[in-house]
């Protein structure tokens, strides 16, 4: 969040690296029509550096086994990409050559070892075990057994045709998941961290806990950019962790309450992180009607968040801001423009003129790029700091396209596995099978597969793996299409604050130098429109339906609120009995559940 400087400039070759990644995507997105056998094994020999050089290795066997990966990588894509017409002609099988063979374990192997480096191993290992069933799902008993598939045409579907590796998911990362990974780099290199909170601490910093409310605001803004949820704790938990503390608040609560507002940062639209890009292609909606659906769901995490903020405010006699830490109106009128501008823009061009996400994001891009210039602290033009920050903006770019890249490709051998064998569709039917026919229960196997999942794999990947095969699911059992993809991605964003794994409560546990258990506590209850919201547009499906049914959509937005604030005020409420706080939680719940609109 903190604008960089000319000082933090990076070496000469990790920025030429930089410029080739980032200028690589810019090409694909704005010259379209690039074949797919060439776009997406760019997209994938364009990580392959920042994965196996740029990044740290444990010892000297993984550094030189990372050279040889990256080598056979970069070969193995420029092999597809310059004899393309050829293995075109193959129509996705493999010729039977032996270079065919070790190029098509090469690859999948390099897929596999990159997502083991950008992320936890069990991602790659759910795909090792996919393609165990691809060789060998043939030997096992009853339905889940598959006909058996020859080696050459399994091995193809995954390498040689846009399936597997090159399938629709890489697709969805260069087209719509790099624009805003761009656009995300180039907002946090300048001025805008400063716009948020001077924003955020003029609008929430007089209340009551004006400084877990900043928080909760901050978070909430720098989301609808950003849409990461470890790039939002570690950015806005940086400035708003110490100074809670500094402020006399406990230390866990401090943490916690960044934690919870950081979270949502996936789940606020406009950006909404790289899942919803996802959802929308997956499920042929405009990305925009994902996004205004969206909107009162988050609306009303974030409204939570703030009432458990109040609540604990209550309970440990947190006071406002002084008047004299608030930044006052002129000081936030003049930063907010840097992060008002390019989300205005992405806003407009989205939603009003019904431009591509990808045009959007390039334009918002450029728009901030031209920001960069500006030097907050001298309030002049800096060509300096213009130069230092964009080559920070670059890297920065650069390193998310790889991890992602990383994670989508992978993710993509499971889907490819799943379209071969027809493995979604027979998980899919064991779902229908052990739920009875029930939706509900087959709401609470997939929320418990979601969890599972959540706590080894990042938000995006566990929603593929989930929605792939517990979404349609879903769908037979009567949930509309849209609303089946939602209530996955949300579940699949509960190992975030729920332990063991709790990513952000541990970053934000670290920077306020707490043990992480009372701060995961503590964000589950803050957190608890987490849990619930997901179910609550399940029983209200109205709530997702602002464009369509508007003042239903605010109807069911006020029930649902109403029973969050009984239901936060039963968990977190020093005030009243146990009885008391109990009866208000079952109230609260009652009016969530009971009674749906829509």
């Amino acid at each position: 969040m903190q604008s960089q400087d000319a000082g933090a400039r990076p070496g000469s070759v990790l920025l030429l690296c930089a410029a080739i990644t980032v200028g690589i995507h810019v090409w694909l997105i704005f010259t379209g029509l690039v074949p797919n056998l060439v776009s997406r094994p760019l997209h994938f020999a364009a990580a392959l550096p920042w994965i196996f050089v740029f990044a740290r290795a444990r010892n000297g066997i993984e550094r030189w086994t990372g050279f040889a990966a990256g080598a056979f990588g970069l070969a193995g894509a420029a092999y597809l990409i310059v004899d393309r017409k050829a293995v075109l002609d193959q129509y996705g099988s493999l010729d039977g050559s032996l270079w065919q063979f070790v190029l098509a374990f090469g690859l999948i192997a390099v897929a596999l070892e990159m997502a083991r480096r950008a992320v936890q191993p069990v991602l790659p290992a759910v795909a090792v075990l996919c393609l165990l069933y691809g060789f060998f799902g043939q030997h096992l008993p009853g339905t889940l057994g598959h006909p058996g598939l020859p080696a050459d045409y399994f091995l193809g579907s995954l390498v040689l045709a846009e399936g597997g590796l090159w399938g629709q998911l890489t697709g969805i990362s260069i087209d719509l998941i790099v624009p805003f990974m761009i656009l995300g780099a180039v907002v946090s290199a300048g001025e805008a961290g400063r716009g948020f909170m001077a924003l955020a601490t003029q609008l929430a910093g007089g209340y009551r806990a004006g400084a877990a409310k900043v928080s909760v605001l901050a978070s909430a803004l720098y989301g609808t950019i950003s849409g990461s949820a470890s790039a939002n704790v570690a950015s806005v938990g940086a400035i708003t962790i110490p100074g809670m503390i500094r402020m006399g608040y406990p230390r866990p609560l401090s943490a916690a309450v960044e934690a919870v507002a950081s979270t949502g940062g996936q789940i606020m639209p406009p950006v909404m992180g790289s899942a919803a890009f996802i959802m929308a292609e997956l499920i042929r909606k405009p990305y925009a009607d994902i996004a205004v659906a969206s909107v009162l769901p988050a609306v009303l995490f974030f409204f939570v968040a703030w009432v458990g903020v109040h609540y604990f405010a209550l309970r440990f006699g947190l006071k406002a801001l002084p008047a004299d830490e608030l930044p006052g109106w002129r000081i936030a009128s003049a930063t907010a423009p840097f992060f008002a501008l390019p989300l205005a823009i992405l806003i407009v061009m989205l939603l009003v003129l019904a431009y591509s996400p990808a045009y959007s994001a390039m334009m918002a891009t450029a728009v901030t790029v031209a920001m960069l210039v500006w030097d907050g602290r001298t309030k002049r033009l800096s060509p300096a700091i213009f130069a230092g920050r964009f080559m920070v903006a670059l890297v920065d770019a650069a390193r998310q396209i790889a991890l992602i890249a990383a994670i989508i490709i992978c993710s993509g051998l499971i889907v490819g596995v799943f379209h071969a064998t027809g493995l979604g569709v027979k998980i899919t039917g064991l779902i229908l099978d052990l739920s009875g026919g029930n939706l509900w229960a087959a709401l609470a196997l997939t929320a418990l597969a979601c969890v599972i999942l959540g706590m080894e794999l990042p938000t995006t990947a566990a929603y593929l793996i989930c929605v792939a095969v517990a979404g349609p699911a879903l769908v037979r059992l009567g949930l509309p299409e849209l609303h089946a993809h939602m209530f996955v991605f949300w579940y699949a964003l509960l190992c975030t604050i729920t332990p063991p794994v709790c990513g952000t409560v541990f970053v934000a546990a670290s920077i306020a130098g707490t043990p992480w258990l009372p701060v995961a506590g503590m964000a589950m209850r803050i957190g608890l429109g987490l849990f619930l919201i997901p179910l609550s547009f399940v029983a209200n499906p109205a709530l997702m339906d602002l464009a369509g049914q508007p003042w239903l959509a605010m109807l069911a937005a006020v029930k649902i609120g109403a029973g969050l604030v009984l239901l936060s005020w039963g968990l977190i409420g020093s005030t009243g009995s146990l009885l008391l706080r109990a009866g208000a939680g079952i109230a609260g719940a009652a009016l969530i559940f009971l009674f749906g609109v829509g």
